[in-house]
């Protein structure tokens, strides 16, 4: 690793507690980050005063002692197209094309790790822009061909299935072999992230007791096919299997009710849970270290964080929004880099 590395900041939606957080952590990650931040300027004009000094010259921002490069990819976009705590085609705009432009320069070395701060959906669809969220958009700009979502706290670690789509349609295209592709991918990340071998990760069931041997449901034979598929991946001679993978003992067990499982993996009995849908993962993790869940993007040639939260525009502009998260995600990103 570089003696100091390189940090891209991509603001996220300028109308929300992007800016807030930024400025609240600045001071403290260039300790032991070079910081770039990618994002409309405009955001500068639209906070209101604060203790904290801070202006923005010749694609610089000054805070205290601080010279932080800021690149906008929209300069023309003024403060007038922009109202605090609202989402607008401007906004979304603004927020995609940061975000781009960030990992652009990631992709061609210019940084070393993406930090991205939280974008509105709303806003990015008003101006067109027919994505999920990041994690879709980080996909397509890096071609990636497989990601994941992750959430990542001192003491819980949790890789989502699926991400944003219907309960009903997670139980509608439910499959054996998508499942154990999942598993397979959590493993091979997580050998290759944490340099552990041995991963443990275990699979929550989809129905109360899971299934209770059928009595609510028989999707957990789906998941008990998926366990068995993912351990043959590894443990057999299958072809597919690369060198690196052949040196991957991954242990996966499952499907475990949810009601339990979460409270297993915090008392150590595996180092990875694997949830079938959004919540199911993001309410144990938010509930349990709100403060400090970050968000890691699995299969992107690159590291990229963000904390665990969205724009928040019903608290803008009030100085109250807690920065942990971000600082978390900046520290995961470092560690990772590391």
């Amino acid at each position: 690793m570089k003696q100091t590395p390189h940090l891209a900041v991509s603001l996220g939606d300028p109308c929300g507690i992007s800016l807030e957080l930024l400025l609240k952590i600045l001071p403290i990650i260039t300790k032991k980050w070079q910081v770039t931040v990618y994002g409309s300027a405009a955001a500068l004009s639209l906070l209101p005063a604060c203790q904290l000094e801070y202006k923005f010259q010749k694609n610089k921002l000054f805070l205290n002692s601080l010279e932080i490069p800021w690149l906008d990819p929209l300069p023309e976009i003024s403060h007038n197209d922009l109202q605090l705590g609202m989402p607008s085609a401007c906004s979304g705009k603004c927020a995609i094309e940061s975000l781009r432009n960030a990992a652009l320069d990631v992709m061609s070395g210019k940084s070393d790790a993406l930090l991205t701060l939280p974008i509105s959906k709303t806003a990015a669809h008003m101006a067109g822009y027919n994505i999920p969220g990041h994690t879709e958009l980080l996909q397509s700009i890096a071609g990636s061909p497989r990601v994941q979502m992750a959430f990542i706290s001192p003491n819980l670690t949790v890789v989502l299935h699926t991400t944003h789509q219907s309960l009903r349609s997670v139980i509608e295209e439910l499959n054996s072999e998508a499942v154990a592709n999942t598993l397979i991918f959590t493993a091979q990340q997580f050998a290759q992230l944490l340099k552990k071998n041995n991963i443990r990760v275990a699979l929550c069931a989809v129905n109360p007791h899971a299934g209770e041997c059928g009595a609510f449901g028989d999707e957990e034979k789906i998941l008990e096919e998926s366990i068995i598929i993912a351990q043959k991946f590894f443990y057999s001679s299958n072809p597919a299997a690369s060198y690196m993978t052949e040196a991957i003992r991954p242990t996966f067990c499952g499907p475990h009710p949810a009601d339990t499982i979460f409270l297993r993996t915090l008392r150590g009995d595996f180092d990875v849970v694997v949830a079938l849908y959004h919540d199911q993962g993001l309410i144990p993790v938010k509930l349990i270290e709100p403060e400090k869940a970050v968000n890691l993007t699995l299969g992107l040639p690159f590291i990229r964080t963000s904390p665990d939260h969205g724009v928040a525009f019903d608290i803008v502009g009030r100085w109250i929004a807690n920065p942990n998260n971000t600082l978390a995600a900046s520290d995961l990103a470092y560690s990772l880099l590391r």
